[in-house]
């Protein structure tokens, strides 16, 4: 029986996925409502849609992750069904219980089969009964040396939270005390589960479509193995490199798995891939997935306006879905530092421009002039791109970073190029320690930077002496110093204005200047001519030239307040969540332990002691907001 027409769905989310979705059901005429926590009230996903819920406050567990609130606010507004997109509430049962209790329509699978796969241990149980292939599970508080390494997951969640390695025994309590808090802080369930951890091995996925007439469509697989702390961030369909055999049997035993628990809706059977060619399952994702671009653009689909039509009653074709055509791959911009521990960044988008030729898609959450905060994920865009070829659509999508103008907080870009072009990326024979092995190189300082700073320099002499703003003598060589973005480094510059009205530069051998305008240098390097794109804001202090950030600097610095020696300082804005047990002021701490944890834009970050001595200050406090640069604690170092 079909059910009655979707007229306005709320979207019980934000950011990239809330603008997405919104998207389709302007497409499909389906009027749109947001809600919204206080820091995204002027955000893209509230400007999009026709209407928006304010919910009090900041943090998730008070706004994005209140049910009951947002239930509330479906009501209001006159929706009459509820998208979850992915994050916060998107599996949780309950939710989707308190939805169709007040008469709203649930864009999702029924609360039963997401109850079923809520915890990773009982659905291990369900898929084993099914006949999915599994890893053999280990007691954490009974495992040996002969069970590593181990992999310690949440049983709750997902997304890389309450999941550690472990190698070495004499780790595993500890490891073990770390997962449970994180899972209980990000879940409220602190149970953990330990199984073998698969070196070498590849993240696969299958996208599972189900219908609630009997129909299971699966659509191809998905590699998602380059992953950061558990976390993908490039995914490609189909996955290559794999066997028609393998393919055959990852689609039976995910659909065996959407079978199992009476599966409606959108989801996806995660299988990890050993070196031996064997498929073990990991989980199964109730909700539409991050990456599921890659599998719309492979097989000529909307998976959002499937939801809803599925969510309204309509039956599937039994066939299947459309054939598969060419490869798809997807890049996640964050707003963050690779070279640093993968720290988030914040700040304002002054610009986000990715080339407009139709080849690449993007599904952004942000827009100029939006603000990047430390209460929510990262994410800032997606890119996907589509060609007849693998090699095609990888050499697009990393054409298009390279050349998309992002000018803001430091982003993953140059990683994600440099990843994409990799000769292991591009042979297909990467697997989940990918960046275990090459992030140094992949994050080493970009070349050019110095002939970006002279290009900097000059256009901001230009737009000076455009205006009469020239104060010394044009024969005496000016100076301008910038601080490159994130290493640090600094570079001066200094150049002279010809009688001709031109520039020279000194200390830049082999290099002439072609052309110098306010937003435009144009440079001969060793006979190569290089134009640079100029664009500065904030008064000319922030200056992006092409793919490079820089600081304006003053010509001398200003004198830095002191700090007491061996401070800790908070590496970005972010919540204390918990202090290491034991540790008090005037005790002993030993080089590199963890001392307390800070949560930022749903990350955890330790801060560890930097040498052996005493715990002479500490200011964290759990559940208190730092600042960046904020003193945390203080370690006196041991005397040699």
């Amino acid at each position: 029986m079909i059910a009655p027409a979707i007229t306005t769905v709320l979207v019980a989310n934000r950011g990239e996925i809330a603008c997405r979705i919104i998207r389709t059901c302007r497409e499909l005429g389906i009027g749109t409502v947001a809600v919204h926590a206080d820091p995204d009230a002027e955000s893209l996903h509230v400007r999009e849609a026709d209407s928006a819920v304010r919910l009090p406050g900041a943090a998730p567990a008070d706004t994005y992750l209140r049910g009951d609130l947002i239930v509330r606010a479906a009501l209001a507004a006159g929706a009459d069904a509820v998208h979850p997109g992915y994050g916060f509430l998107s599996e949780n049962a309950e939710f989707a219980r308190a939805v169709t209790d007040a008469g709203l329509v649930w864009i999702g699978p029924p609360p039963e089969a997401m109850a079923a796969m809520a915890s990773k241990t009982h659905a291990k149980r369900i898929m084993a009964e099914a006949g999915v292939p599994l890893l053999s599970p280990v007691a954490p508080d009974r495992a040996g040396a002969a069970d590593l390494p181990l992999l310690l997951k949440a049983a709750a969640g997902g997304g890389g939270r309450g999941m550690r390695v472990v190698r070495d025994l004499s780790a595993l309590q500890g490891e073990l005390a770390s997962a449970r808090a994180e899972a209980e802080a990000a879940f409220g369930d602190g149970e953990v589960f330990a199984e073998p951890y698969v070196e070498g091995g590849r993240h696969v996925e299958v996208q599972v479509l189900a219908d609630a007439h009997g129909t299971v469509w699966t659509l191809g697989t998905r590699d998602c193995s380059l992953q950061r702390r558990h976390q993908k961030v490039i995914e490609e369909a189909p996955a290559p490199a794999l066997p028609d055999a393998l393919r055959a049997e990852l689609a039976a035993a995910a659909t065996a798995a959407a079978r199992a628990v009476g599966y409606v809706s959108a989801g996806t059977v995660e299988f990890l891939v050993g070196q031996d060619g064997r498929p073990y399952f990991l989980e199964m994702n109730t909700r539409l997935q991050v990456e599921h671009p890659v599998t719309e653009r492979v097989h000529g689909v909307d998976l959002v306006a499937l939801q809803i039509r599925v969510a309204e009653g309509a039956r599937l074709d039994p066939q299947g879905p459309p054939e598969p055509r060419g490869h798809a791959v997807e890049a996640r911009l964050y707003a963050e530092d690779p070279g640093r521990g993968w720290q988030p960044r914040t700040g304002t988008v002054h610009r986000l421009r990715v080339p407009a030729d139709g080849a690449v898609r993007t599904d952004a959450g942000v827009a100029d002039g939006d603000t990047v905060t430390s209460h929510y994920d990262p994410l800032l865009a997606k890119l996907i791109a589509w060609a007849p070829t693998r090699p095609e659509a990888v050499r697009l999508l990393a054409g298009a970073l390279e050349r998309a103008e992002i000018h803001g907080p430091f982003t993953n870009r140059d990683l994600l190029v440099r990843s994409l072009r990799h000769p292991e990326f591009a042979s297909a024979l990467m697997d989940t320690g990918f960046y275990d092995r090459h992030l140094a190189g992949l994050t080493a300082p970009c070349e050019g930077t110095r002939l970006a700073a002279l290009a900097a320099a000059l256009a901001d002499a230009q737009g000076r002496h455009r205006f009469g703003a020239w104060r010394n003598l044009p024969s005496q060589p000016q100076v301008k110093r910038y601080r490159s973005e994130p290493d640090g480094t600094e570079h001066e510059i200094r150049y002279r204005l010809t009688r001709k009205g031109g520039f020279t530069a000194e200390g830049f051998d082999g290099v002439r200047v072609l052309q110098a305008a306010p937003g435009r240098v144009v440079l001969e390097v060793d006979g190569v001519r290089r134009p640079f794109d100029v664009t500065a804001y904030a008064g000319g202090t922030c200056v992006y030239v092409g793919g490079h950030a820089l600081t304006a600097l003053s010509r001398f610095p200003e004198p830095v307040a002191p700090r007491e020696s061996g401070s800790l300082l908070a590496p970005m804005p972010g919540t204390v969540v918990r202090v290491a047990e034991g540790i008090a002021v005037g005790g002993p701490v030993e080089a590199g332990q963890t001392l307390l944890w800070l949560e930022a834009m749903k990350m955890e970050h330790r801060i560890v002691a930097p040498a052996s001595g005493t715990l002479t200050a500490l200011h964290a406090i759990p559940g208190r907001q730092a600042e960046v640069g904020e003193v945390l604690a203080v370690v006196t170092e041991k005397e040699a």
